[in-house]
């Protein structure tokens, strides 16, 4: 008959996970290709719809004044 051997769980058996490498691209490297996923409602686009972007404080103070200027559709 086969004994049953039972383990003390430690957590020490758990798998570290690392953060996916980040990637450093200009505006001007994306901003077609993701203007064309809009315009084309890619479904793959609302994969990333939550993740966060790092952009420079003056791209954002451009984006919002274009925002707040754009006219009411």
């Amino acid at each position: 008959m086969m004994r049953h051997r039972l383990r003390l769980y430690t957590g020490e058996d758990q798998v570290s996970t690392f953060p996916a490498p980040e990637m450093t691209v200009t505006l001007g490297e994306i901003s077609a290709l993701i203007a064309d996923a809009v315009n084309s409602n890619r479904a793959w686009l609302q994969d990333f719809e939550d993740d966060r972007i790092q952009i420079s404080s003056d791209l954002y103070d451009v984006l919002t004044t274009y925002r707040r200027l754009r006219p009411g559709a």
